[in-house]
């Protein structure tokens, strides 16, 4: 069995900002998780697939508060929510929040994976048995919210399609954009239940107009705003007739 060290894989974006992911997870479940180090206080967007302890894998300075931003509830982005207090995440999917359905997550999809794991789950849990553990929301987002870490503000940008409680974080003085699955580098997923394809099309005519410097995707590499705006108006081209 791996160790809860060797779980996590590690990137250093920039001073501030850390890319981590879990490698052994099926391509498909291996989402970025991103943790921001603020003046005063971290913030962690997105948890994985819980498989592991994501906070204790985390560099978090005692005493400094950690605040938890799920970017929406898909099961490869909530498995350690439960881990952090406080939580945020948005009001459409606060309730799911709470009980982590299977309907809502879609975690049955993970459960069916025949090559689910490459390596044994630090936490023990088999792909056959695994469940995410309930993480009430103990902050509602909205659109324009804004969360605050000292030396970085980032606004809240509701964008469903993907989820219905899809959210972005941009910080507006540096151009920083924490997109979650609303938008990345590679197969962008829109026939999952909980999808909503007119939704997806408004929120990418939207990100084709958003002013951001830097792209922190749910999924993949960073990438630019030239990027940002082919792969919106490729998807939109895409749904056309």
């Amino acid at each position: 069995m791996l160790t809860n060290t060797n779980w996590f894989s590690k990137v250093v974006i920039s001073g501030r900002v850390t890319r981590i992911c879990e490698p052994h997870v099926h391509k498909f479940f291996r989402a970025n998780m991103f943790h921001v180090v603020g003046r005063d206080a971290d913030l962690v967007i997105d948890f994985g697939m819980g498989l592991g302890d994501l906070r204790s894998a985390l560099d978090i300075r005692s005493g400094k508060p950690v605040l938890a931003v799920a970017t929406h509830v898909h099961v490869d982005h909530v498995g350690s929510l439960h881990e952090f207090e406080p939580r945020l995440g948005h009001a459409a999917e606060a309730e799911a929040f709470a009980r982590m359905p299977d309907a809502d997550t879609l975690a049955g999809y993970f459960r069916k994976q025949p090559d689910a794991l490459t390596a044994a789950a630090p936490t023990g849990m088999t792909p056959e048995a695994y469940r995410i553990s309930p993480a009430p929301l103990t902050r509602i987002l909205a659109e324009n919210d804004v969360i605050d870490i000292g030396d970085a503000c980032y606004t809240v940008l509701h964008l469903p399609g993907h989820s219905p409680g899809s959210i972005g974080l941009l910080d507006h003085r540096t151009g920083e954009f924490f997109s979650g699955d609303a938008i990345y580098e590679g197969g962008l997923v829109d026939d999952l239940p909980g999808c909503d394809i007119e939704a997806y099309k408004a929120t990418m005519k939207r990100l084709s107009e958003l002013d951001v410097d830097v792209v922190h995707g749910g999924h993949g590499t960073r990438f630019s705003r030239d990027r940002l705006r082919e792969i919106a108006i490729t998807y939109l081209r895409s749904k056309e007739g």
